[in-house]
């Protein structure tokens, strides 16, 4: 082969692997399906505060606010001045949303909104948690969701297969599923719903729905070690993407019925859309551990 042509020929580089927007892409929708569905909690129904309101240092409050107990908490005809607020942090949540989907690395606006999202998703985490009487997993399974709108702005301003993106999209799944593993397992109370859903999704009665939660339970914890691993982290993110969007379904799956108004869409249909940061964070890693594929390098004749 001819010097020139040696030199002129492209380098041999993998080919087959996903671009990094379209890494991105799966994070930025799992940020705006998850505070797209918060949104409509707050906005529809109510956020989850009442724990960390109703007590004695928030009548204290009121009194500083100089405003009477019934103006702050509602006298139940007219809304107080609590549940005026949670609405507001609801179109917050409408305006993380719809940021989610337009921020840009250039911005720096729109990533101090994602930031501010991760901030009101972790307190909302925080106020389930305390309603949970302190339970360790009831804190530790939100990590997913508290963390997906803070990983959709390291991806836009790092990159999506920057280690610490990667990292961080690493401890997500580790952390959702955890929390989701120890209550399977029993090791705190299994919640009555985890069972509800396993009865009516599938039709199994207390103890076979209680056998195969003890085995989710194993796999969940199995997910956060395979991860580490490299040969069998892709194989652990795939079993992490399927699992993530079944448990995410079972919700309107179980309480969905064509004798409720709206089927009980407004009910249900929201629980799975807040949880698509327990499938997309995964599908995000299964998807930048794809092995890519050799190019095929056409070897010319010699001159």
């Amino acid at each position: 082969m001819s010097p020139e042509k040696t030199e002129n020929r492209p380098p041999h580089q993998p080919t087959g692997s996903v671009t990094d927007g379209i890494l991105v892409s799966v994070l930025r929708l799992s940020a705006f399906l998850c505070l797209a569905g918060w949104a409509w909690v707050h906005l529809y129904w109510e956020g989850p505060y009442g724990v960390l309101l109703w007590q004695d240092s928030t009548y204290d409050f009121a009194q500083w606010l100089g405003i009477s107990w019934e103006e702050f908490v509602g006298n139940g005809v007219d809304e107080g001045w609590v549940q005026r607020w949670i609405s507001r942090i609801g179109w917050i949540y409408v305006a993380c949303a719809i940021l989610s989907l337009t921020a840009r690395k250039t911005s720096d606006l729109q990533m101090l909104v994602l930031l501010t999202g991760t901030g009101m998703l972790a307190v909302l985490s925080y106020a389930k948690y305390v309603a949970a009487q302190r339970q360790l997993p009831m804190l530790v399974e939100h990590g997913g969701q508290v963390l997906a709108p803070a990983l959709l702005a390291l991806a836009l301003a790092l990159g999506g297969r920057h280690r610490v993106t990667v990292g961080v999209a690493m401890v997500a799944v580790v952390t959702t599923f955890a929390g989701h593993g120890a209550y399977a397992l029993g090791w705190w109370p299994t919640p009555g719903n985890f069972y509800a859903m396993i009865s009516l999704s599938l039709g199994l009665d207390y103890d076979s729905a209680t056998t195969m939660l003890r085995i989710a339970g194993f796999l969940d914890l199995a997910v956060g070690v395979l991860l580490f691993i490299p040969p069998l982290r892709r194989f652990a993110a795939g079993y992490a993407v399927l699992w993530g969007l079944l448990t995410s379904l079972a919700r309107p799956v179980a309480g969905m019925s064509t004798g409720l108004i709206y089927w009980g869409a407004d009910q249900y249909l929201h629980e799975s859309i807040l949880r698509a940061p327990h499938f997309l964070i995964p599908l995000y890693l299964f998807l930048l551990w794809r092995r890519p594929r050799p190019a095929d390098a056409t070897l010319e004749p010699p001159s």
